[in-house]
Order: C-alpha cells, then structure tokens, then sequence
C-alpha cells in the first residue's frame, strides 16, 4: 500500500480532476480519497511582529559572501563489525 498526499484546487465547476501516476500497469487498484477543506492562510507576520529588529535581514544578508564559512575534514570513521 502506498499513501499519496497533495493539494489541489476544484475548479468553478466543482470538480476535483486528479492525475496521479502510480507507475502500475494493468491491475485493479483500491483509491481512497478524502477531501478536507483548507482554511485560508493567516496573514503572514512581518519580521518586526515576530520580534526582529527593523532592517536586521537587509543589513545582515550575504555579510558572509567574501568571506565563506569552509567546514574542516570530519576525519576518518572507525570501522566496524558487519551486523548479518
């Protein structure tokens, strides 16, 4: 069994129209479908409502550009004993 998740839109016309590959040929298949309605979005918060300073991402984007963070070697691991 697999289980598929997506969101779709149903048209003015009311009809939900969905194309979803399963990538099996020739069987009989069992779908279940149930729809839930989505509540719209709350409005999107600026950063200054979630407490950022004002300006902090335009003064502080791309400070690293000329100067990359490089990340060290992590070393070699240990090796260990195959689980069979």
């Amino acid at each position: 069994m697999q289980s598929i998740k997506l969101c779709s839109h149903v048209g003015a016309d009311g009809i939900l129209h969905l194309n979803i590959p399963v990538g099996i040929t020739d069987k009989e298949i069992e779908v279940m479908v149930i729809d839930q309605q989505l509540e719209p979005s709350a409005q999107t918060k600026t950063p200054e409502e979630l407490g950022w300073s004002p300006g902090f991402f335009e003064k502080t984007y791309g400070i690293c550009q000329d100067d990359p963070i490089v990340i060290d070697s992590e070393g070699d691991f240990e090796v260990r004993e195959e689980i069979l």
